[in-house]
Formats: structure tokens, sequence, C-alpha cells
């Protein structure tokens, strides 16, 4: 095994629909996270009170 300090390579921001993930910088001990972040896919309406028979 080589010497070489061990490094992740760089992956793409990755897109879907409702979703982005980001890859993050590694920390001290080498471990590298990501970032998720989540767009709202559904809506909400102000609620009113239904009309009285």
């Amino acid at each position: 095994m080589s010497n070489a300090p061990k490094t992740r390579p760089k992956v793409p921001e990755g897109k879907s629909r409702f979703l982005i993930t980001r890859q993050k910088e590694a920390n001290e001990k080498g471990f590298v996270g990501y970032d998720t972040i989540w767009e709202s896919f559904q809506k909400e309406q102000e609620y009113t009170t239904p009309k009285r028979p």
C-alpha cells in the first residue's frame, strides 16, 4: 500500500425533483458527509371555518 493520504473524490451536486445533495468537506478524521436539502412539495392552505347549515 502507498503512504499517500486517503482522499475522497469530489462528487458533483446531485439534483432531483425535490432534493439537492451536496458533499461536505472532510473533517480531521477524513469523514466526508453530505448535505441534503428538501424542497417542499406540499402546499398549505389557510384553514377557513365551514359554513353553518
